[in-house]
């Protein structure tokens, strides 16, 4: 695929589409996925046997806590199940996926092909590296040119030998604070975008001040924050003033916790807002102008979010969230914004 067919188009992994093929999407999520990386095991002898106990409807409660403290609650690689959930997103209108699962997260490019011919849902394709610790063997000797070309190559030639081509940069990981490989695959990151025109996503690190590190790299390094997305902004900035400092910067802003209603996040040292307080937060910013910036997701990582584990499931923001966006001050043309036209305009190559 040359990089001057990609414009003005959307690619998925069968293929390039008109962006007003898109439809409802959800700009952040994981089809399929490995995130052991980051499981954690209870100190106390009395949890550590349910670290590995499986999933059930009896330790959910548990798991749903903390569920990074669960083994198969992080390990979530079973097409059939991903296909029944799925399926449930495109039940309730949903018509596109954002995968953003990246290297170091187990991605599997013909089982999202074949997730998307079963469910008829587009599925767009991640690339480039996850957070240091899922960095593979030799990420201290690549180049940022050789990251740079392995990001086209992905978009332009496929995954390895599969032909299945990504149609996003990220979700590019960075932890805090930013180590000298993350800032490398976002240097790679910025030069791939400048060179594609591709859409890119960001994981930032767990601090306030993360988002705008990360845009002063990626900026310097050519990239184009209006064609970026900051995702977590659930878990990263929790102030108005914060938050409408990053909105001026350009990027798109990502709420993409939906359905997480718990407020305790041992990953962060804030806690966890619940959908009323981020729904708050997306008034806030369309009130000050930004109704073309703002994305919705649910970033589901575990079983303990699965409609099957009597979870909220992929339908969530559209069956229980978008009804609920009129009676908090939002239009129509808010609502469209940010589950349709928003994900068309940053997903369509430049």
């Amino acid at each position: 695929m040359a990089i001057a067919d990609l414009k003005g188009r959307a690619q998925t992994v069968l293929g390039t589409v008109e962006p007003g093929q898109l439809g409802n999407t959800s700009p952040h999520e994981h089809l399929m996925l490995d995130f052991s990386l980051v499981f954690t095991m209870p100190e106390e002898a009395s949890s550590i046997h349910k670290a590995h106990e499986p999933v059930t409807m009896k330790n959910l409660g548990w798991i749903n806590y903390d569920p990074f403290r669960n083994l198969d609650n992080l390990i979530n690689m079973d097409e059939d199940v991903a296909i029944s959930e799925a399926s449930l997103y495109r039940r309730a209108g949903g018509s596109t996926m954002v995968d953003t699962t990246s290297v170091g997260l187990k991605r599997d490019p013909l089982a999202l092909a074949r997730i998307s011919r079963a469910t008829g849902i587009n599925v767009v394709m991640g690339s480039g590296y996850y957070v240091a610790i899922s960095h593979p063997e030799g990420m201290d000797d690549k180049s940022v040119d050789e990251i740079e070309d392995e990001i086209i190559r992905d978009i332009t030639v496929g995954v390895g030998s599969t032909g299945i081509r990504a149609g996003i940069i990220g979700e590019l990981g960075c932890s805090w604070p930013l180590t000298d490989n993350e800032r490398k695959v976002l240097v790679a990151g910025a030069k791939a975008q400048r060179k594609t025109g591709a859409p890119m996503t960001i994981h930032p690190g767990r601090h306030e001040t993360a988002p705008f590190e990360i845009l002063d790299i990626l900026e310097e390094a050519g990239a184009d924050a209006t064609r970026t997305v900051m995702s977590h902004t659930d878990r990263t900035i929790l102030d108005n003033e914060t938050l409408l400092r990053l909105a001026k910067r350009g990027c798109y802003i990502e709420y993409d916790f939906f359905g997480w209603e718990i407020s305790y996040f041992s990953y962060s040292p804030y806690d966890m807002p619940n959908d009323a307080q981020r729904l708050e937060f997306i008034k806030f910013l369309i009130d000050e102008g930004y109704s073309e910036k703002v994305f919705m997701a649910h970033d589901m990582f575990g079983k303990h979010r699965q409609a099957r584990f009597g979870g909220h499931g992929w339908a969530h923001i559209l069956e229980n969230i978008a009804p609920r966006m009129p009676g908090k001050g939002m239009s129509e043309d808010d609502v469209e914004n940010i589950l349709v036209r928003n994900p068309a305009r940053l997903l369509t190559f430049v």
